[in-house]
């Protein structure tokens, strides 16, 4: 940007300058006259002092009428102290039509930026006032008749900057635009709020299109152009496309603009400070100021490296509103080309609780005020639209734009601000993070975070190298003063509205302040108390008012349990607490039995939410807790609620356990994890740690002694029922994960299981070839089905609950009457086994999923064929309809799933993601969600419209073979082998912590002989190396073309083996990761390797028992024992090193130890010194492992690796 200013001579001088060290400026807006008239940028460089004047004669630019506004720009700047201000006509080369170009797009931002702006009216003379009785000027009427309120640029001119002043021909100052607001709202009907400085974005985009009525351009295109920075568009100017296609594009960049705004806007946070300050009160100017004296604050705002201040305190301290203060005076004295962001978390509301929230808020209120920087967000909004924001990788693109914005060269100084960070419940950790890090990056962007006292949060922004730290119990006289400001104005609020005696007041006053301990919300709570408390009675009830927030809480809810209206108090306020955001009256009128009979009579209702206590408040219909600290309370029960439901396994049966294992495996962010830390058990540490937040894993169900085939909900969602390899069936309790009952009868193992649609009766099929139906109240056996000639391997109900269909492998479908057990049609036409049937929802429909590769669709009441479905490569294992219909998803051997359009048959998608064969498909209740189950442990849901993957669920050891949706779409179920059944939140959003490590089963662990670094091999056909003492993954060797199975390290830790079914052994170099040999002469899978201690030779084992001596160093093969009796693992290899003297190394297998670390024999416990210290969760157990003198390395079957190491 160049600007203009005079020097000692009164020579004009043109500076450039970069737009982020702009100095203060003044800014001219006028009319322009005849080209000819104007000075323009040629004139002023080059050392010209002659300008062609349009007659083929040259003078000097000074005498060109264009010259004086200028001259008197340039003085009225000197008089308001600005020594640089800004000319359109001569700043911008206009033959250069890249700079134009670039001048047009940013004119509106270099107005908004400008310290004044003065309009130049050329056509008004100003003169004194009429008489001395007049309120009106005489210039009045050539003010509202001036051509500049008729020209098409001036608007934005008005507009855009934070002062605008009026100039006379003769440069006297009419006013400005404040003082003249009635006069120009009556020219222009331009509301006053906007000639005040509210936001543009406050006002739809019919209404400010109005505002150009009017308004003209001398070129026609530029009445679209002069619009763009008022709709804080981005628009190239194409002079030549004539006027309607230039509003076409505005139109459209409009359109898009508004859209990519709403969806990025989940909240707004000027609105949110809006409604904090409302709901406590007010702000008190007085109760804050304190901070600005504060040296932690003048060193963050003043000092130019200075990026980072951490404001921390305890709970009703104050942090929020003191923010809010900050705020407000950033807002007051920041220059005018600065900007200001800020966001306030809140736990219990989804909105506003996570990491990506904070980051959309910021953003929005960054691009608010500097429109330019939506190009950021575009540029990826434009490939995928809302999902940018929402789906799994929102996090990684918001911070990839966030980062562009912030280093913007347009950028000028940013202020961010984030509040409550201890109440953002997801990805807190990942949020830190990346402050601490872009607070080193730039000097221009200064960060003010608040938050509760959390160790975690100070750990994290230690990595901020920063000292910039407030801590409000380190400033308790200034905060003392502070709370007694707001103590004296709550008191006279509250003497002034209940007209109380001096001596009432007296008796508040002086009770609130020996009581308050420095903490405003104890305050807050009792005048909120006693401002519903009658005259007579304040006295008395002072005396009730304990010191202190947790004895205030304890005795308010005391009061409500203890009162006539507790047994509908009482559940009012549990379900808003477990509410996952603030509910209308309906909703809490829905979900509150007690409150059934107010259904009609709300005002009711409101009363008696109003009995809560000082606990819930009202906002147009909605309740929310009446202050933000009391969401701590939902915070906790949900914290707890998952706490329990994910450690129920080992609370039930180990309860010591509760302080160790289940505190150690929550996620860092568990509130109940922080609260009982200290519990914890010492010298103890997981590597990598916990993730921040819960996972969408809410349980995990064990009791079957064998793997689990399949699991189905019933249709209210509060059974779940689940067949098992071990003969058996089992009815859980879907809330609380309890065992109802164990089905027996079956004789083998049992594949499939439906409930009827009332839920009283549940089927099972068998590899007995039968199908039983059970009554799911008693458990008793009501029938046997007999009729299968072989494994009978899924069964279904139709939606009326009478007919019931059975799959089976002797390639038939058997539907029979429910009631009587009578088999009333046999389908047949299949070549293969029949591995699944579904029911349509209106039963009309039947469809069967077979090893022939095809699907087929019945018709259920003849049985006739309707159609065969063709397009899978190998075994179709599962089928299911969606609700209405109109969809049919199948799951095959070939590791896709694909869904069909029922009625005809064509494939409409094929979704492809699973690393081995699909196992289950299930549709959610409504038809958007499709789920889908595989061998390679995981459970993916997409978006059944798209194809989209929406999540991938990863925790089960062993092959997935069922799933399921609760009726409600809120809960998924899964199956595996891995001997449990895991319920899932499906509807959260959330995804579980992707499990670092493999993608397929480990299978083998060995730790270096000094235990600083761990190797891993996997069925993923990899070797990986592992930092014993941080868990990160240090090199990932690859060159083996199947699974690996064994890995073993040289006593010096230089080189590691690897043994393959590939038929060789790799020798690698554990530094670079390089291979050094492969060894080749096995005809078999090579199931394990060792080194012998002194390193010369190495020993490998493969399939039908060949051993083979290899030369360590050349790779020669020394010899080859022959034995094909059987094959050779692990442990046979370990004893024909021991027999043959060639030692191991000090890696000791979990099954020799008795001293240090070692692993339980049945895999659920690590052990120290032969005590039982650690119980595993499930997906935490070793598929394999290895110890160290003072850490277990463990390789899951999913992949993850992970280290417990001992102090």
């Amino acid at each position: 940007m160049r600007l203009l200013r005079h020097d000692n001579d009164r020579e004009l001088i043109i500076t450039s300058f970069h737009e982020n060290k702009l100095p203060p400026y003044a800014i001219l807006s006028h009319t322009w006259g005849a080209d000819t008239e104007e000075v323009i940028f040629a004139d002023l460089v080059g050392g010209n002092s002659k300008a062609n004047h349009g007659d083929g004669k040259k003078t000097s630019y000074k005498e060109k009428p264009g010259y004086k506004k200028i001259l008197f720009c340039g003085e009225q700047a000197r008089q308001d102290d600005l020594q640089y201000f800004w000319v359109d006509t001569c700043c911008i080369d206009k033959s250069d039509k890249a700079e134009l170009s670039f001048a047009i797009q940013s004119m509106f931002r270099w107005y908004q930026n400008a310290a004044k702006c003065y309009a130049y009216l050329s056509d008004v003379s100003a003169e004194q006032k009429a008489s001395s009785t007049s309120s009106e000027y005489v210039w009045e009427p050539g003010f509202q008749a001036s051509r500049w309120f008729t020209r098409g640029w001036t608007l934005q001119e008005l507009l855009a900057p934070g002062t605008v002043e009026f100039f006379s021909e003769d440069w006297d100052r009419l006013g400005d635009r404040r003082s003249l607001k009635s006069l120009i709202h009556k020219i222009t009907s331009i509301p006053y709020e906007v000639l005040e400085g509210a936001p543009l974005l406050q006002f739809n985009v019919d209404e400010r299109l109005r505002w150009r009525h009017n308004r003209h351009t001398k070129i026609k295109e530029d009445a679209a152009y002069s619009m763009s920075g008022i709709f804080n568009v981005d628009m190239a100017p194409v002079y030549g496309e004539g006027a309607e296609q230039a509003f076409g594009r505005l139109y459209d960049k409009i359109r898009k603009q508004e859209e990519c705004l709403r969806d990025l806007c989940a909240t707004d946070p000027c609105n949110d400070k809006k409604r904090i300050e409302d709901t406590k009160g007010g702000l008190l100017a007085d109760s804050y100021r304190w901070v600005l004296d504060n040296s932690a604050f003048q060193q963050w705002q003043h000092v130019p490296h200075s990026q980072l201040l951490w404001v921390k305190g305890d709970p009703g301290k104050g942090k929020t509103m003191l923010l809010c203060g900050i705020i407000d005076e950033l807002n007051r004295s920041m220059p005018r080309t600065a900007l200001l962001s800020y966001f306030f978390c809140q736990a219990t509301d989804s909105r506003i609780n996570s990491a990506t929230a904070v980051l959309r808020g910021l953003l929005y209120m960054l691009i608010i005020q500097q429109p330019s920087l939506v190009s950021y967000v575009r540029n990826k909004y434009n490939r995928v639209g809302k999902t940018l924001f929402e789906d799994a990788n929102a996090w990684v693109a918001l911070t990839e734009i966030f980062v562009d914005v912030l280093q913007d060269p347009s950028l000028s100084t940013t202020y961010l601000i984030i509040d409550a960070l201890d109440e953002c419940v997801t990805n807190r950790a990942k949020l830190l993070e990346f402050v601490a890090k872009q607070s080193l990056m730039s000097s221009r962007i200064k960060w003010i975070l608040s938050s509760r006292n959390w160790p975690d949060i100070e750990v994290q922004l230690e990595r901020a190298d920063y000292n910039g730290r407030l801590s409000l119990e380190l400033n308790a006289k200034s905060v003392a003063a502070a709370v007694n400001i707001f103590i004296h104005q709550k008191v006279d609020q509250l003497a002034l509205e209940k007209q109380y005696k001096e001596e009432i007041r007296r008796a508040v006053l002086q009770h609130l302040t020996s009581n308050a301990n420095d903490t405003f919300l104890w305050v807050a709570l009792v005048c909120q108390d006693l401002k519903k408390t009658p005259n007579w009675l304040v006295l008395k009830k002072l005396a009730l008012f304990p010191p202190g927030l947790d004895a205030l809480y304890r005795r308010m809810i005391q009061q409500i349990s203890e009162s006539d209206s507790s047994e509908i108090c009482q559940p009012v306020l549990a379900s808003t607490a477990l509410f996952y955001r603030p509910a209308t009256i309906q909703e809490l009128i829905a979900h509150v039995g007690q409150l059934d009979e107010f259904a009609d009579d709300l005002g009711s209702v409101r009363e008696i939410i109003s009995l809560c206590g000082s606990f819930l408040t009202l906002r147009e219909d909605t309740v929310y807790f009446a202050m933000q600290d009391q969401d701590q309370f939902t915070q906790l029960v949900q914290d707890a609620r998952r706490f329990v439901m994910y450690h129920k396994g080992a609370i039930e049966n180990y309860p010591l356990q509760t302080y160790a294992s289940a505190l150690m495996f929550s996620p860092t962010g568990s509130l109940i994890r922080q609260l009982f830390q200290h519990e914890a058990p010492k010298g103890i540490t997981l590597k990598p740690g916990m993730s921040d937040s819960w996972s969408a894993c809410l349980q995990t169900l064990e009791g079957h002694s064998n793997g689990v085939r399949s699991v189905a909900f019933s249709h209210d969602s509060t059974w779940l029922a689940s067949a098992s390899d071990n003969k058996t069936v089992k009815i859980w309790d879907a809330s609380s994960g309890a065992c109802l009952q164990t089905l027996e009868g079956h004789s083998d193992e049992v594949r499939s299981v439906a409930f009827s649609h009332d839920s009283t009766w549940l089927a099972s099929a068998s590899d007995d070839k039968t199908v039983k139906t059970w009554d799911t109240s008693s458990g008793a056996c009501l029938q046997t089905l007999n009729g299968h000639s072989g494994w009978v391997y899924s069964v279904a109900f139709s939606q009326d609950s009478t007919w019931l269909a059975s799959a089976s492998d002797d390639r038939t479908v058997k539907i029979w009457d429910a009631s009587s057990g009578a088999c009333l049609r046999t389908l047949e036409g299949h070549s293969d086994e029949v591995r699944s049937v579904a029911f349509s929802h209106e039963s009309t429909w039947l469809a069967s999923a077979s090893y022939d590769k095809t699907v087929k669709i019945w018709n259920a009441s003849s049985g006739a064929c309707l159609q065969t479905l063709e397009g899978h490569s190998k075994w179709v294992w599962s089928v299911a309809f969606s609700h209405d219909s109109t969809w049919l998803a199948s799951a095959s051997y070939d590791r896709t799933v694909k869904i069909w359009d029922a009625s005809s048959g064509a494939c409409l998608q094929t979704l492809k993601g699973h690393s081995d064969e699909v196992r289950s498909v299930a549709f959610s209740h409504d038809s958007t969600w499709l789920a889908s189950a595989s061998d390679d442990r995981t459970v993916k849901i997409w978006d059944a419209s798209s194809g989209a993957c929406l999540q991938t669920l990863e925790g089960h050891s062993d092959e997935i073979r069922s799933v399921a949706f609760s009726h409600n779409s809120t809960w998924l179920a899964s199956a595996s082998y891995d001997k449990t059944v895991k319920i899932w939140d499906a509807s959260s959003g959330a995804c579980l912590q992707k499990l670092e490590g493999h993608s397929d089963e480990v299978r083998s662990m060995a730790f270096s002989h000094d235990s600083t670094w761990l190797a891993s091999a996997s069925y993923d056909k990899t070797v990986k190396i592992w930092d014993a003492s941080s868990g990160a993954c240090l090199q990932t060797l690859e060159g083996h073309s199947n699974w690996v199975r064994s890995v073993a390290i040289l006593h010096d830790s230089t080189r590691l083996a690897s043994a393959s079914d590939d038929r060789t052994v790799k020798i690698w170099d554990a530094s670079s990761g390089a291979c050094l040999q492969t060894l080749e002469g096995h005809s078999n899978w090579v199931l394990s390797v060792a080194f012998s201690h002194d390193s010369t030779r190495l020993v490998s084992a493969s399939y039908k028992r060949t051993v083979k001596i290899w030369d360590a160093s050349s790779g020669a093969c020394l010899q080859t024992l022959n034995d094909q009796s059987g094959h050779v693992n692990s442990a046979d290899l370990v004893s024909f090193l021991a027999s043959s003297h060639l030692n191991q190394t000090e890696t000791r297998s979990e099954h020799h130890v008795s001293q240090g670390p070692a692993i339980s024999s049945d895999k659920t416990y690590i052990s120290n010194n032969a005590q039982n210290l650690l119980w595993l969760p499930t997906e935490y157990r070793p598929g394999c492992s290895a110890v160290s003198s003072r850490c277990v390395g463990i390789g899951t079957g999913s992949g993850k690796v992970w280290l417990c190491c001992f102090l």
